[in-house]
């Protein structure tokens, strides 16, 4: 059997298997846009016949599924492994009922957050009974720099922020400079805000959770701008305060 490590002690990679992640993670990005089989192999800059082979391989195990128009998809397994990870997550089995409960009295939809790279992934929703759609589902991926869950983790985490801004909305930070001056703000006030940056019609108020170190996490509240009032924000911000401080209480350390 061919050894993973090289002669540093260090895990060298199995290209087969690289590939492989690289190719669920392009599909992961794709969404509602299934590619097809060459522009795969363009992505990848891999030879079409070893695309070819490693999606019939992750088809068979059903990792990527066809939408019988030659394009391909995640499948069912990935989902069925990405809910084994908010299952297993003992912080989102804490903070999971604490939004339930901020949820619940306020009637506003409430996040929980994880810093990925350059994104904030969204690990747990508990959604507003009023009549708006929800913006963000468990699972999403969204730049860290126009969220305010994303922004909340980039104000204690300074070495995180890119070196480009990605536009969603009119209202997105694009400019260095602009950022900067909203991390110290954030710092400052104690939370961030996206007003608008992310969807318009909607801001967005986060406190990050340092129960990890370096922070990783954050939650936040979603408020369309009809319904935004300084005054609701106060309040929402001190009820998230508290929330933010049993979660730090009761949470194991995670590094």
């Amino acid at each position: 059997m061919t050894s993973t490590h090289d002669a540093t002690g260090g895990v060298r990679d199995v290209k087969s298997a690289g590939r492989a992640i690289e190719l669920l993670e392009f599909l992961a990005r794709r969404r509602a846009n299934p590619p097809r089989l060459n522009e795969m192999a363009q992505a990848l800059d891999a030879p079409r016949s070893s695309v070819y082979a490693i999606l019939r391989t992750l088809q068979a195990r059903g990792w990527v599924q066809t939408d019988g128009s030659e394009g391909y998809s995640l499948g069912l397994r990935a989902l069925i492994t990405g809910t084994s990870y908010i299952d297993a997550d003992p912080h989102v089995r804490i903070v999971g009922p604490l939004l339930t409960d901020l949820a619940t009295q306020f009637d506003e939809t409430f996040h929980l957050g994880r810093i990925d790279t350059d994104r904030i992934v969204y690990l747990v929703t508990q959604e507003s009974r009023q009549d708006i759609r929800p913006y963000s589902r468990v699972g999403r991926r969204m730049p860290a720099t126009a969220t305010g869950l994303g922004k909340a983790v980039l104000a204690e985490r300074p070495e995180l922020v890119p070196a480009t801004f990605e536009q969603l909305t009119p209202r997105s930070i694009t400019d260095t400079e602009a950022f900067e001056a909203e991390m110290r703000a954030t710092r400052l006030r104690g939370y961030a805000i996206d007003n608008e940056e992310s969807t318009t019609g909607l801001r967005c108020i986060a406190l990050a959770l340092p129960y990890t170190e370096p922070v990783t996490d954050a939650i936040s509240c979603s408020i369309p701008a009809s319904r935004w009032t300084q005054q609701r924000e106060d309040e929402i911000v001190a009820a998230m305060r508290l929330a933010a401080e049993r979660a730090v209480a009761q949470a194991p350390l995670r590094s």
